[in-house]
């Protein structure tokens, strides 16, 4: 008996300890800048930001929709986002370089860059982008959505 109670608070502790880094590494592996611009200004210029850098967006998700369509399904309590939305693009020279470094770089294609106002925060909107890990062309590859970033931060 006493040996299941140990490895139960074991696996516990484990758990406990792996979700903790998860959390501090999401915040380290994101890049984000917040504006006071309105949220479909700030929408618009991530938009135009990676148009302007010569890129195709593939696809625009309304992620701050789904969430509101689905909360009493899911039984949420609060709102999370007054909005928040996704664009997704691919740059075909960056990605062939940082493939042709490592082909599982594959795992970081499209890129994303996100935009929202948070519920409890109104008139701050944040953009950002999930960073990829260092390496001499991922780091291009990061510098890219940067500039996407604080472009579109800065409202044009």
């Amino acid at each position: 008996m006493l040996k299941s109670i140990s490895r139960a608070a074991i696996a516990v502790t484990a758990m406990l300890s792996l979700a903790a880094g998860a959390a501090r590494a999401a915040g380290d592996d994101v890049f984000t800048v917040t504006t006071d611009v309105p949220f479909e200004d700030a929408a618009q210029a991530v938009h135009d930001a990676i148009i302007n850098k010569g890129y195709k967006v593939d696809y625009h998700g309304y992620v701050g929709d789904m969430l509101k369509r689905t909360a009493e399904d899911v039984g949420a309590e609060r709102p999370l986002y007054k909005d928040a939305e996704f664009f997704t693009f691919c740059s075909a020279v960056l990605s062939r370089k940082a493939m042709e470094a490592d082909v599982g770089d594959i795992a970081y294609c499209p890129y994303v860059v996100f935009v929202y106002e948070d519920a409890s925060t109104p008139g701050t909107v944040t953009i950002g982008h999930r960073k990829l890990p260092s390496g001499e062309v991922r780091d291009e590859v990061n510098k890219t959505l940067d500039e996407i970033v604080t472009t579109a931060s800065e409202g044009f």
